[in-house]
């Protein structure tokens, strides 16, 4: 039995913005990123604290890609010969270097903007903090990190967060719930965070998809406590923000146990296939503080690699 698709909310998809609108949408997130930035880099700290740093020598032998170079790159890793023929100055990366660096991915879809209480973050808010403060602690353990989907090569520097903070922020209507598959070097990790409530089989195709070209990954999915236990009485109408359409129930305290037993199975499924393809599953809640979450994430990455 598949899990609802229901985002516990009276909210729906916006009309399209005039050019005034997408004005003020764009100033209003660029100016949450320096305390979205804070809140991350604090979480980091927390984190930081309890855990020794992951930085990995090594070169390797087989080509991968060129690059171009940035700010903080060594300069005896150039490739001149390259970049003689080009316009900018490339770097010469190696399938080693790339597989050792890691991808992350964070749901922006119209559901991760759902918060039952006001005194809990939205998902979406929840699940950039995660993110940045992960960046934060890789490039600190001097790993290399990129956004999946943005087409950015990995790389390290306090710009990155910068970067990081303002692509998460930016308003994207047509965000999709999941990932696309991407190609990426063999033995390469990624970092998918979300609410996860699309289809089980639908989450399982995009982990079966990375994992079969050698990719590990973990996922990381944020809930907002009333996803998980549906505290509402009496008559109430639930609309979705992705399409889903609306259900007034009558009487939900009537449907509490069924919806809390589906949900959870849902929850297990998505586990389930993560395990058995050698990924990691972590559950977090909004109403739960963020560094308990980043903590287990960030010991998963330090784990070796399954096979």
């Amino acid at each position: 039995m598949r899990a609802p698709a229901l985002n516990l909310t009276g909210q729906g998809k916006a009309a399209t913005a005039s050019p005034a609108a997408v004005r003020r949408q764009a100033e209003e997130a660029g100016a949450r990123l320096p305390p979205l930035l804070v809140a991350a880099e604090r979480v980091a700290a927390t984190v930081a604290q309890g855990v020794h740093g992951r930085r990995r020598v090594g070169q390797g032998e087989t080509f991968w890609q060129f690059r171009r170079y940035e700010p903080g790159d060594s300069t005896q890793r150039i490739d001149w010969r390259q970049s003689a023929k080009r316009e900018h100055i490339y770097i010469r990366e190696n399938e080693w270097e790339a597989a050792e660096s890691v991808w992350l991915w964070q749901d922006r879809s119209p559901s991760m903007r759902y918060a039952s209480r006001d005194a809990l973050p939205h998902k979406g808010d929840r699940a950039s903090v995660l993110t940045l403060a992960l960046a934060s602690l890789l490039i600190r353990g001097g790993e290399r990190v990129a956004l999946l989907g943005t087409g950015a090569p990995p790389t390290s520097g306090r710009a990155v967060l910068e970067r990081f903070a303002a692509t998460i922020s930016r308003p994207d209507e047509g965000a999709r719930s999941l990932p696309a598959i991407e190609r990426l070097p063999r033995h390469a990790r990624v970092v998918l965070t979300g609410d996860f409530l699309s289809p089980a089989d639908e989450v399982e195709r995009v982990i079966r998809g990375f994992a079969i070209e050698g990719v590990t990954g973990h996922i990381v999915q944020i809930v907002d406590p009333a996803e998980e236990t549906l505290p509402f009485a009496g008559r109430v109408r639930f609309e979705g923000l992705e399409g889903e359409g609306a259900a007034l129930i009558g009487r939900v305290e009537t449907v509490r146990a069924e919806y809390v037993e589906l949900i959870a199975a849902h929850r297990a499924a998505i586990a389930e296939a993560a395990r058995r393809l050698g990924w990691t599953f972590i559950a977090h809640r909004t109403d739960r503080a963020p560094h308990t979450a980043l903590l287990a994430l960030y010991q998963s990455l330090s784990e070796p690699r399954r096979r």
